[in-house]
């Protein structure tokens, strides 16, 4: 049994419009991330194991 291929809706306009400037938005603010406390973790378990 065959599934029915569904149209892939397409923003046009004003929705458009709002949809790219709140992307632009996201893009813009997008956070950094702070790995410092994991890589001391994983140093410590390294060194726990003798393996730094």
């Amino acid at each position: 049994m065959a599934l029915e291929i569904k149209a892939i809706p397409t923003l046009r306009g004003k929705e458009a419009e709002r949809f790219v400037k709140a992307a632009d938005k996201a893009y813009q603010n997008k956070g950094k991330t702070d790995f410092i406390k994991q890589v001391k973790i994983a140093r410590a378990i390294l060194k726990k194991a003798n393996m730094l």
